[in-house]
């Protein structure tokens, strides 16, 4: 009997080693710079990870490492062409020039949420519109955080002609032209060095959704908001080819249903969700002034006007169908809004 129980034994030792061994057949390195602790990481990759490793059975693991512990915001995307991460999520505005047809998405006409942005990103390269752009890359979706505001620390600025004299971060080039044109000085810096830079008085304020006042913490740094849509950022997840083609055909399948809409939409409910909470926390605090309305869009909108026709003329010059892909997006809107 005891022979007989130690050869039991030793047969479920020897089968649960078999199974760890064939537990998880890939681990995939997924690098971005969102915080750790923020509800983009736990909400949305954090839950992408889990939901790909549920659908593989264990088969693949995935391995997150925000906060740019990996890769650097502004070389995350090329860290996934070259095989430096296997999966990254970062934006397109910190390779300056490398997605000039996707930030037509970033105008401010895009919809008034992160989950219409985030759809019609989605959808745009889902019908071609863009796929040249990531040709060096397995892209898994595409979507925007919700419309960036103007906040500044010292004084309001209500007109753009207020504008001038400022240091204000940009998040894109076409908002860095607008600020030029008012007689800003825009500063280009990746969102987790803001807090830094406002604190220590190299910049005056800074354009930017409610999220990202969230999750940086810039809100205790601020005092007046402008709720005038300059821009929305728009952000890829994406995956090395090399990887995605070395995966068998059924984990592929994996990936693949973990990819495209559902999970951009997925992501622009988070950045919505958030932007609403803090819009509300800063509303009711006696320290924070918002200035918001149809008065305040109408004074800010040539200047929007004026931001969006440079945009698409530059483009144009450069021999890229700037109008066409523009006139697209917005069939594109249609169609998200009516699908809401």
């Amino acid at each position: 009997m005891l022979i007989r129980t130690l050869l039991l034994l030793a047969l479920a030792v020897a089968l649960l080693g078999t199974a760890a061994a064939q537990g998880a057949e890939v681990t995939l390195r997924f690098a971005h710079f969102w915080p750790a602790n923020s509800k983009q990481n736990t909400d949305i990759f954090q839950a992408w990870a889990e939901a790909v490793e549920e659908d593989s059975d264990g088969r693949i693991k995935v391995e997150t490492y925000p906060s740019d512990t990996l890769a650097p915001a502004d070389r995350a995307y090329q860290a996934a062409v070259n095989g430096v991460t296997d999966i990254a999520a970062t934006a397109q505005a910190y390779t300056a020039g490398r997605f000039p047809l996707s930030q037509i998405v970033e105008l401010p006409p895009f919809g008034e949420t992160a989950i219409e942005g985030s759809c019609v990103a989605e959808k745009l390269y889902q019908e071609g519109a863009l796929d040249q752009e990531y040709d060096d890359t397995h892209v898994l979706f595409l979507f925007t955080h919700g419309p960036g505001y103007l906040h500044t620390k010292e004084r309001p600025v209500h007109e753009p002609e207020e504008l001038k004299g400022l240091r204000i971060r940009r998040p894109t080039a076409v908002v860095a032209g607008m600020l030029e044109h008012y007689g800003a000085s825009p500063v280009g810096m990746p969102a987790p060095e803001v807090y830094q830079s406002l604190q220590r008085g190299v910049i005056d304020g800074l354009t930017m959704p409610w999220e990202g006042m969230r999750v940086f913490r810039l809100t205790d740094l601020t005092r007046y908001h402008v709720e005038v849509p300059l821009y929305r950022l728009l952000f890829v997840m994406t995956m090395n080819k090399n990887t995605y083609r070395s995966l068998p055909q059924d984990l592929q399948q994996v990936i693949d249903d973990n990819s495209g809409l559902e999970w951009a939409r997925k992501a622009g409910q988070v950045f919505h969700e958030i932007d609403e909470a803090e819009r509300e926390s800063a509303a009711a605090s006696p320290n924070q002034e918002i200035f918001a309305g149809e008065d305040v869009v109408q004074a800010w909108q040539p200047a929007i006007d004026r931001m969006i026709e440079n945009y698409l003329r530059r483009l144009e010059e450069d021999g890229l169908p700037a109008r066409q892909v523009f006139d697209q997006a917005q069939s594109v809107l249609v169609s998200c809004l009516e699908q809401a």
